[in-house]
């Protein structure tokens, strides 16, 4: 579905520049000055609302997250719900993921999670997928050595994909479900606001973490 653009989009989110960082590639292999700290990084490609990172970063106050999200009027929620929180551990960035070498140095980061992605369903658009291994690749780059990614989806068919492309990428499966909420793993106790309306709609939730 098409989101609204907000009324006065680009000044509400203005107003958010302790969280929203602008011209992310500078701060390449220079996060760790941003945060002000020498802990582990991880990130978030697609955050939505941001429901998912704030949790994880109000529980793990020792890690550092950044969280990519294209969509202003989406962003600005995140944003809005970070201020609320006061969290000092968070940062956003309102860019659409193509290029993760852009933004961060090999072995930069700790962990990457991917949370209802695009499945871009037609074949001639797998390319876009963020489980492409064009995209795995470069996030073999910048992850630390025995860093995991985690990937949650809705989607099937995009999910035996993304496992697929993963496999062949090298990767080492460490967890994997095609009902998560079926099951005890701690990363069902983290979601996403749509993982919470799929749950109590009866929906499965496809989810895995691979080591790199």
């Amino acid at each position: 579905m098409r989101q609204r653009k907000v009324k006065n989009e680009e000044e509400r989110l203005s107003e958010h520049h302790r969280y929203l960082i602008q011209q992310p590639q500078e701060k390449k292999n220079r996060w760790h000055e941003v945060f002000n700290n020498s802990n582990e990084i991880f990130a978030e490609f697609g955050c939505g609302r941001g429901q998912f990172i704030l949790t994880l970063a109000k529980l793990n106050p020792d890690r550092n997250y950044i969280a990519f999200e294209g969509r202003g009027s989406i962003i600005l929620r995140a944003l809005e719900k970070a201020e609320g929180a006061d969290l000092k551990n968070v940062m956003f960035i309102k860019e659409y993921i193509n290029d993760v070498n852009e933004y961060f140095e090999e072995n930069e980061l700790s962990g990457i999670y991917l949370n209802f992605s695009d499945p871009w369903p037609k074949d001639r658009h797998s390319k876009r997928r963020l489980t492409h291994r064009r995209y795995l690749e470069g996030y073999q780059k910048v992850l630390k050595n025995g860093s995991h990614i985690e990937f949650k989806s809705d989607n099937s068919d995009f999910f035996l994909f993304a496992l697929n492309e993963f496999k062949n990428c090298g990767m080492k499966l460490h967890e994997s479900t095609m009902d998560l909420h079926g099951t005890k793993l701690e990363a069902a106790k983290v979601t996403t606001e749509y993982e919470d309306k799929f749950k109590a709609a009866g929906k499965e939730i496809n989810y895995c973490k691979v080591q790199v």
